[in-house]
């Protein structure tokens, strides 16, 4: 095969996009049942913070209202609409329910073992699987002796189930907060937080926030290479997570130091009964099918703007921070994509 896609969510379907537009035959893998990532697993009230005027993919804008934010269902139905439409333009091979549970280069190409035995062979490689499915889990003071529920926010799907307990949610990202503050309506809850929320207005001088990167290019910036650690991302605001926070719904405090049963410790000393602790810190690549020696470094990939540096024919797409500010974003993929696809290929002539 020219080209095989593994992950047939926004980042896989970008860069079979891209490759039908080099000229080649792309063919995606999907291990679920429709090319629509992980959308479908998120919580149910999750927003875009990107309006839909700046959340399409190449060649098609998402429909509606440009200066709205899209809802998760949303998101879902324009990625199946877009993966239709590819497949209905003969643009793309996408094959659904094919699983991939190793792939290693032999010299020659590319070879890809599924779950069901059989093995596809291909030229190029783009990884697409994202993060969804490796939940960063970090090692807090205690926390495995803890007698309550544990969950991480990959496992958070809405507010009711959680109505009258005390919840700590732990993060101070964009998920954390919006988490924290709905659920502050249905429970007690605590933000749970290293550093103090920082928060960028969503639309300074009337405009989306995303209007104004992408106007200073601080949106496409390729400096992703040059960051050791990807920085900390503010939360984006329309004036309801602040105010939610100094109305101490939910509170905030500095991660608690140690547990003893279902009781947490706050940095005072401080001990609290609590019923559940959600980790809202964030994902990692989702990489573990690459067996090939020296691919992945600590589970994240070698790489220089997406292209590997110690293996021919293999690209990522939709890492955080792989060339810029959007690259694991709806907005950001097709660009990063297009520019991937055009270096594999180079590199493979």
């Amino acid at each position: 095969m020219d080209a095989l896609v593994v992950g047939g969510g926004q980042a896989g379907l970008a860069a079979a996009h891209a490759l039908r537009r080099a000229g080649l035959a792309p063919v995606l893998l999907e291990a679920g049942a429709e090319p629509v990532g992980a959308w479908p697993s998120y919580y149910d009230s999750l927003t875009l913070f990107s309006p839909a005027c700046h959340s399409g993919l190449p060649d098609m804008a998402f429909p509606g209202d440009p200066n709205r934010y899209p809802r998760r269902d949303e998101v879902v139905d324009y990625l199946r609409d877009y993966a239709r439409r590819l497949v209905d333009e003969r643009a793309v091979d996408i094959r659904t329910h094919h699983r991939v549970r190793a792939a290693h280069h032999d010299g020659t190409g590319w070879r890809v073992g599924l779950a069901d035995g059989s093995e596809l062979r291909a030229r190029l490689l783009i990884a697409a699987t994202g993060s969804f499915g490796n939940p960063h889990r970090p090692a807090l003071p205690g926390l495995e002796a803890f007698t309550g529920a544990v969950l991480h926010s990959a496992e958070y799907r809405e507010p009711a189930g959680f109505t009258g307990q005390r919840v700590v949610v732990v993060g101070a990202g964009n998920t954390a907060v919006q988490i924290g503050v709905e659920l502050a309506a249905h429970a007690r809850v605590t933000l749970a937080t290293r550093t103090p929320v920082t928060f960028v207005p969503q639309r300074p001088l009337g405009r989306d926030v995303h209007f104004w990167s992408r106007l200073l290019g601080l949106d496409s910036a390729p400096i992703g290479h040059l960051l050791r650690t990807p920085p900390h991302q503010p939360v984006l605001d329309h004036g309801r997570y602040r105010a939610g926070l100094a109305a101490d719904r939910p509170d905030q405090r500095r991660v608690f130091t140690a547990v003893e049963g279902s009781k947490l410790i706050w940095p005072d000393g401080a001990r609290e009964h609590v019923d559940t602790v959600i980790l809202a810190t964030g994902y990692r690549p989702d990489l573990s099918w690459l067996t090939d020696p020296d691919v992945l470094d600590g589970g994240r990939p070698r790489q220089r703007h997406g292209l590997s540096t110690v293996r021919p024919g293999l690209g990522f797409v939709g890492l955080e921070w792989q060339r810029s500010l959007a690259s694991a974003t709806l907005r950001g993929v097709g660009r990063d994509a297009h520019h991937l696809v055009r270096r594999l290929i180079r590199g493979t002539r």
